[in-house]
């Protein structure tokens, strides 16, 4: 029983781990793309930039948001394990 919890820990504790770079290093290509076209193209139109600063808000607060539910779903994952609820449920009904 012991080796089951600490697999299903160990597990959980890799995923987390993933979750967690992919989302920042998505967050960070997309924030440096995001950015770059936006240097780009108030560069080519300059009269555009109150209207492109806004959309660059506006798309920047939904990427950072992405990368919110995925540490948001690590954090469940972390200190609220649904497997390892079930894989004890289960080891105490076969009991």
């Amino acid at each position: 029983m012991e080796a089951l919890v600490s697999q299903i820990q160990s597990m959980t504790v890799l995923a987390v781990a993933i979750i967690v770079a992919v989302g920042a290093i998505g967050t960070a290509i997309g924030f440096a793309i995001l950015g770059g076209k936006f240097l780009e193209s108030s560069a080519r139109q300059p009269e555009m930039i109150s209207v492109l600063q806004t959309k660059l808000f506006i798309l920047a607060g939904l990427l950072d948001a992405i990368s919110m539910i995925g540490v948001g779903v690590a954090m469940l994952l972390t200190f609220n394990n649904p497997f390892l609820g079930a894989a004890l449920a289960a080891l105490k009904a076969a009991a």
